[in-house]
């Protein structure tokens, strides 16, 4: 079982490329310790921020660095970076057009037991109605090393969200099958189509094997990439399968599933239904208890999947 988050391989990736780049630029909000950066303000003290809690100015300034031609990584928890500094994310990242890559640590329920406060649930809909601003999702450590990599290389702002515990691979070092803005297909079937983000794909990928078990053929897309949103690869699978199915630790409310049911019912109207928290304060407990409360696991995925093809 891996061991390693998502956000210490970004510090790790950050930590390698500023040794090369003295642009880049780290900033967090009294968070080095949870976004895995301690060894970032280490090794390069004089390229990290520590602004404090103070999201507003974390961005603010994370902006300002960038107007002057650094590569700005703000961190913070998802929770906070996507609700209290919404309007800075919007007027002096996104509207300026700045290089910021904004990164939400601890996202989704990840937080577990302090509860709503500390859930990021609206994130996918908050930042996604941004003009300008990219959202990302990576799914395993490895799938997260080569998107900071490739966020270095542009001067776009970008949303960047990861959990706080380690997740089981999707991929491999050698197999990570990556390419910018494109998701990545997983598994190819004609029955029902499942597109996932983020933490969700391991189990997505695990119930569509035990679907295939119960001779069901199900296509998976890691959709990773949830804006700019791969239309041409959904729209392909899609127009092959007779149901669409939704994973996202997120509410169904201006999500993935809403932004696939949008494409869907515009380009070719078949079932989707959509696996997602709910409209409430979710339950208390760890990621893996709130999965698997609300069916956010592979037999909740078997579950929808035999439901919807009846």
């Amino acid at each position: 079982m891996n061991k390693i988050p998502n956000r210490q391989v970004i510090c790790d990736v950050l930590v390698e490329e500023a040794k090369k780049d003295k642009d880049i630029v780290v900033l967090c909000s009294d968070s080095r310790g949870s976004a895995s950066l301690a060894p970032f303000a280490d090794t390069h003290p004089e390229q990290f921020v520590e602004v404090g809690i103070a999201e507003q100015s974390l961005v603010s300034i994370a902006a300002g660095l960038a107007s002057c031609g650094k590569k700005a990584y703000a961190a913070s928890p998802a929770c906070f970076l996507s609700t209290r500094s919404m309007e800075q994310a919007k007027v002096d990242v996104a509207y300026s057009n700045t290089n910021v890559k904004l990164i939400g640590i601890s996202g989704g329920v990840s937080y577990g037991a302090l509860g709503m406060t500390h859930h990021s649930a609206q994130d996918i809909a908050i930042m996604g109605s941004i003009p300008n601003m990219r959202v990302y999702l990576p799914s395993d450590r490895h799938q997260t090393k080569c998107l900071i990599k490739a966020l270095l290389s542009d001067e776009k702002p970008a949303y960047i969200r990861v959990g706080r515990n380690p997740v089981e691979d999707v991929y491999s070092p050698e197999d990570t099958s990556f390419v910018m803005n494109k998701a990545t297909v997983l598994a190819e079937g004609s029955d029902v189509l499942v597109v996932a983000c983020g933490e969700m794909v391991r189990p997505a990928l695990d119930g569509v094997n035990l679907l295939k078990e119960k001779g069901v053929k199900a296509a998976l897309l890691d959709m990773y990439c949830i804006k700019p949103f791969d239309e041409v690869t959904f729209l392909k699978y899609l127009n092959e399968v007779k149901a669409v199915v939704t994973v996202e630790e997120h509410t169904y409310l201006g999500g993935l599933g809403s932004l696939v049911s949008q494409i869907t019912a515009r380009e070719n109207p078949k079932k989707v239904m959509n696996l997602s928290l709910p409209d409430e304060p979710v339950i208390t407990g760890n990621s893996k208890q709130v999965f698997d409360y609300y069916n956010l696991n592979a037999q909740g995925i078997v579950t929808a999947v035999m439901e919807l093809l009846v």
